[in-house]
């Protein structure tokens, strides 16, 4: 770990900008390791992304990238302080420090890398924006939806999205804006608005929340590209190195075929890319200022990318999302992780 003799050697070496800077960077990593967890920003009620269940526990795939965090970093997954956040307050509370790291189905776009202050991560889930409506209501398309009263959530780039493709296919609709996913689903089943729309991951989850989840139909239209992944402040490359690492550390291990169950067999592998990634050939998280096992305790304890996303999301999980576009590289997907090398 990088501590405070480290230091010493490298001021006595004259390095005293360096020492500057690695004091800054290693502030979120200090202050996680004091602290004892990492303060992670979740939604305020997401099915399959972030959600408490019935006994309080948070779950989902954005809930994953923060225990992998807490795995890597405190080696214990369950290390983790959860915040609820609505659209709005989102980025506040991680510009403001009260989140270390904010993994909230958030979408990755210029403003947001480029004047908030913030860096995203990775793309934990590829996505789109898409509408819902009711069966009975007989559309079948987007095109349809002229003059439309459409729930949406404030503070997202779904409204953006909206006012975009309805303009350009010189199309009117009514917003009806809500603050929280949960005041927005509301609002729809109370017959608020003939439409919900918000990215199609959300949709699938906002629709099984519905007293009548058949009555709803998703529309087969995608009108956006929506990268959602994990977000943290700038200025602090140490951290960003880790929380990008951990996505990363997942997804290879997905790759190399390496799961939760047979991880500790797979420590005597002669496939180097294994050992490298399970601590066995060299330690590749000294550069994070982290143990040789660090990616071992992820996967040991949350599992792989394809773990992660088949119990939360997936075809194990009640919104039964296919993977798609969030297949691996190796099976026409996007999902990609540089090497561990």
């Amino acid at each position: 770990m990088f501590n405070k003799k480290h230091l010493a050697l490298l001021a006595s070496a004259g390095s005293l900008s360096l020492v500057g800077m690695a004091t800054a960077q290693a502030d979120t990593l200090e202050d996680t390791i004091e602290r004892g967890a990492v303060q992670c920003g979740v939604s305020d009620g997401l099915p399959g992304f972030s959600a408490p269940d019935d006994d309080g526990n948070w779950q989902g795939i954005d809930v994953d990238v923060c225990r992998a965090v807490a795995a890597a970093v405190l080696g214990d997954a369950d290390a983790v302080n959860y915040i609820s956040l609505n659209a709005v307050e989102r980025f506040t509370a991680l510009q403001s420090g009260e989140v270390d790291v904010l993994s909230r189905n958030t979408t990755w776009t210029t403003t947001r890398d480029t004047t908030l202050g913030l860096n995203f991560t990775g793309v934990t889930f590829y996505d789109g924006q898409g509408f819902m409506v009711a069966r009975d209501l007989g559309i079948t398309s987007a095109d349809e939806l002229d003059g439309a009263s459409i729930c949406i959530q404030s503070g997202t780039t779904t409204e953006l999205n909206l006012a975009d493709y309805f303009r350009a296919n010189d199309m009117e609709f009514n917003p009806i804006v809500f603050d929280t996913s949960e005041q927005t689903v509301g609002g729809y089943q109370a017959g608020r608005c003939d439409v919900l729309t918000s990215d199609t991951s959300q949709l699938a989850a906002l629709r099984i929340q519905l007293d009548d989840p058949e009555a709803s139909m998703i529309l087969s239209e995608v009108i956006s590209k929506e990268p959602l992944g994990p977000v943290v402040r700038q200025g602090d490359d140490l951290w960003f190195n880790i929380v990008k690492w951990s996505l990363f550390a997942m997804l290879n291990a997905e790759e190399y075929g390496v799961t939760s169950e047979n991880v500790d067999e797979m420590t005597s592998s002669e496939d180097p890319n294994i050992a490298r990634l399970l601590g066995q050939d060299g330690n590749y998280g000294e550069g994070m200022n982290l143990e040789a096992d660090w990616a071992y305790n992820i996967i040991s304890q949350v599992g792989n990318y394809a773990e992660s996303f088949d119990r939360n999301v997936g075809m194990d999980s009640p919104l039964e999302i296919e993977r798609g576009v969030n297949a691996l590289w190796t099976d026409g997907g996007f999902q990609y992780a540089p090497p561990i090398r």
